[in-house]
């Protein structure tokens, strides 16, 4: 049925920084959540390779340190350069088995030069075609020492079946002005990413669907200290200050009216499935419609560039 919809929620955790290993467990992860009749899979923030926890724990913001130089540049041989096909296998996924895909990945973006990294949520249809990649607008705190800030070219929308789709980065999802980007655009699944905590989670994924009366998915990856890989760079010096317990997850749905589907799931790996019904956005929409019939675009109005920013234009 068109008003239907079945998700998958990809509570995992990944190979740490190893891409080639991470990408083998998204693509299992897809092929399991195909099999059991899902639609759209949606996966953490920056899982592809992984979040840069070790900011915390080693001195992230001290000036020419040897091991975040070291890290840093582990982190970007191990990031996605989707030019370069790096995401055709979850693309050929996407189209095989029919089913949509939000993912979190670190970008390292020809188009900016091919150094600096982006947190980017990428999402493919189910023809296996890239519609829009999300570069996160603003780098939260410590995050800003190894990702670059992005801009407003992923700030889209999609349909599936019935609803119309759009996702936004961790404290992206804070931010007033971006949501209402895609409001605006006709949105009513929102999708939020996360790098794996329920204190991220457990308030504004029911905040965000009472606003916005739409359905919201938050997912969140997982981290212990035992997932980190034998391999990684300077691994004493994390592990040292590291808790046990980096990211416990919470990924959770919130209906239209506010009210939790699934309640946070905390530290289980797997997946999470669950079915949407449309009609129940058309219920809460009679009554509250941020952009619709509740707003007032003669008085307040938001201005969107979605232009994709470079530093050099060519022009032959």
């Amino acid at each position: 049925m068109e008003n239907l919809l079945n998700v998958a929620l990809a509570q995992i955790a990944p190979v740490w920084l190893d891409k080639k290993a991470t990408l083998e467990k998204i693509e299992t992860t897809i092929i399991e959540a195909a099999k059991n009749g899902s639609e759209l899979i949606v996966f953490g923030e920056a899982l592809l390779p992984g979040y840069p926890f070790w900011l915390a724990y080693t001195e992230g913001a001290a000036w020419d340190l040897k091991v975040n130089k070291e890290l840093h540049a582990h982190y970007a041989r191990n990031s996605i350069q989707i030019e370069a096909g790096e995401l055709d296998g979850i693309r050929k996924l996407a189209k095989e088995h029919h089913i949509s895909i939000y993912l979190g990945i670190m970008e390292r973006a020809k188009d900016r030069g091919g150094h600096s990294l982006y947190c980017s949520l990428v999402y493919i249809d189910q023809q296996g075609e890239i519609k829009s990649v999300h570069r996160k607008l603003q780098p939260t705190y410590d995050e800003r020492l190894t990702w670059a800030p992005g801009d407003g070219n992923g700030l889209q929308v999609h349909p599936l079946k019935q609803f119309t789709v759009g996702g936004l980065n961790c404290w992206e999802n804070w931010m007033p002005l971006p949501r209402t980007a895609l409001y605006g655009q006709g949105e009513n699944l929102h999708i939020a990413v996360w790098p794996g905590n329920l204190n991220n989670t457990k308030d504004i994924t029911r905040f965000i669907a009472r606003e916005s009366r739409s359905y919201v998915i938050s997912v969140s990856s997982l981290m212990q200290k035992k997932d980190f890989p034998k391999n990684t760079p300077h691994l004493d010096k994390i592990l040292d200050k590291a808790p046990e317990v980096l990211g416990n997850g919470g990924s959770c749905i919130a209906g239209p009216d506010g009210e939790w589907l699934v309640e946070p799931v905390v530290n289980k790996e797997g997946l999470i499935y669950h079915t949407l019904d449309f009609n129940r956005i058309y219920e809460e929409r009679q009554n509250f419609d941020a952009v619709g019939h509740y707003s007032r675009p003669d008085v307040t109005k938001l201005t969107v560039n979605r232009e994709r920013q470079s530093t050099v234009v060519i022009e032959d």
